[in-house]
């Protein structure tokens, strides 16, 4: 072997340096096939050359299931194969978006649809779809995804359904005031969304991503499901969960949707997971003798679990290395999730390069904090102030902008937020009534937690 600068004896040194080395291609290798594909999918680029590398310090997180995937297929080597498969994901036109300002931090949308389209058989049964639940289509899921590249955080601001928002349009429809999942109702299209949070929040809005009930369950199939450990059995009669034992399991397909979608949640302290057949017709005092106990915080409640699914998806493909369980998880991507077209490859690129190490329990989640009320017969959620906009100052800090059409207060008055500066913490204190009259669940008064910690009786992802 020829000696060089780069030579060094045999051994556990001279395979580090090759591995760095290797490293270095790969890296080199992903970004030309990044520039490649832009260029031949017509996007323009505003920068020289010469501030490529400034650039490919820009990264983008677009949902928890595109980037654990794709994340999983760079570190098996597939290049060529993302490239083919980053073509078949969905593109949607979005307006209204920011452009992203490279090494700034940015905002993804994340739009959880009700949409049952890919679903058949028993599966569009038990989720509603012939039943005339499914008509229409909602955003049952309204999740803000903070990235800050330089810190190399992610911080999460879920807006629950219900939360009552001033429209921008189709007012002679829903009325001047209605719940922000209204504005998600035709041809899956989140352009009115977009616009609507940042009207009424402030919050800019750079990529999005949508994913509905047969793109989650085939995601949590492909990767053989996630891993989620239970305080105890747990059960949700609208959704369909079925948690019969406590502790560390797998859960797969239906029940993966299942448990993103629970927001009707029981759990049972005396650790029996028998559902009994009668307890429609049982009193909320005989179903906690059973030890059967409802989580009345509804949608608060769905959205912590949805988190904690979130976090055990991330652990679950990080660890893949099958190359046949990596391609399965790809082909069945597509199906169920869409991105704005604005998304390139090479910004995925980066984005797996960048974040290959992130840490899933860093994943700072918050909900926005509301109060609750009953509206002639209907359960609404308002805007609590000033904690929401404390709460959005220190997440969102100077990228957050005036709202032109704030959010209506339970007089129905639309004062502007209130001028908050900046704090160290993001905790936040979020206070939901529940005022239903539904004959299933009791009335209750919860506080959702002023930290990202779920509660006790939630889920977690399992403990490695």
């Amino acid at each position: 072997m020829v000696e060089g600068r780069h030579s060094a004896p045999r051994g556990r040194s001279n395979k580090s340096e090759e591995a760095k080395k290797r490293a270095l291609a790969n890296e080199q290798r992903l970004l030309a096939l990044g520039e490649a594909v832009d260029r031949r999918s017509g996007v323009k680029r505003k920068e020289p050359k010469a501030k490529g590398r400034k650039r490919r310090k820009r990264v983008a997180i677009i949902s928890a299931i595109v980037v654990v995937g794709l994340l999983a297929l760079f570190i098996g080597g597939g290049y060529f194969y993302g490239i083919y498969r980053f073509s078949l994901i969905h593109k949607i036109k979005v307006a209204n978006e920011i452009p992203v300002i490279s090494g700034k931090p940015f905002n993804i949308l994340e739009v959880g649809s009700d949409s049952r389209v890919g679903l058949t058989g028993i599966l569009a049964k038990r989720t509603g779809a012939s039943t005339g639940q499914a008509t229409g289509q909602r955003s049952d899921v309204v999740k803000i995804m903070h990235v800050d590249p330089t810190a190399r955080t992610i911080t999460v601001l879920s807006i629950p359904r219900d939360t009552t928002v001033t429209l921008l349009a189709n007012q002679g429809l829903y009325g001047k005031f209605n719940r922000i999942n209204v504005n998600y109702s035709k041809k899956e299209d989140p352009s009115l969304l977009v616009q609507t949070i940042t009207a009424n929040f402030g919050i800019p809005i750079n990529h999005v991503i949508q994913v509905n009930f047969a793109g989650l369950i085939n995601a949590a199939e492909a990767i053989g499901g996630v891993r989620l450990d239970f305080p105890y059995p747990a059960h949700d009669s609208y959704s369909g969960l079925r948690i019969k034992h406590a502790g560390c399991q797998l859960v797969n397909g239906f029940q993966a949707l299942a448990v993103a979608r629970s927001r009707h949640f029981y759990y049972n302290v005396k650790h029996n997971g028998v559902w009994p057949k009668n307890a429609i017709n049982m009193s909320y005092g005989q179903l906690a003798a059973l030890g059967w106990i409802y989580d009345g915080t509804s949608d608060y409640g769905r959205i912590d679990r949805q988190n904690a699914f979130i976090r055990a998806m991330i652990s679950r493909v990080k660890g893949l290395y099958n190359p046949l369980t990596i391609n399965s998880f790809l082909e069945k991507l597509p199906d169920g999730i869409k991105i704005d077209h604005n998304f390139t490859f090479n910004e995925l690129i980066g984005l797996a390069y960048r974040f290959h190490s992130f840490n899933p329990a860093a994943m700072q989640s918050f909900t926005m904090p509301t109060t609750g009320a009953t509206v002639h017969g209907q359960d609404l959620l308002f805007v609590n102030q000033p904690a929401a906009q404390r709460l959005m100052v220190n997440i969102f800090g100077a990228d957050l902008i005036a709202p032109t059409n704030p959010p209506p207060n339970q007089s129905f008055a639309t004062p502007m937020p209130p001028v908050i500066a900046p704090t160290t913490s993001t905790t936040a204190s979020a206070t939901s009534t529940s005022t239903s009259t539904k004959k299933k669940h009791p009335t209750t008064t919860t506080t959702t937690n002023p930290s990202p910690a779920s509660p006790t009786f939630d889920p977690v992802p399992c403990a490695k």
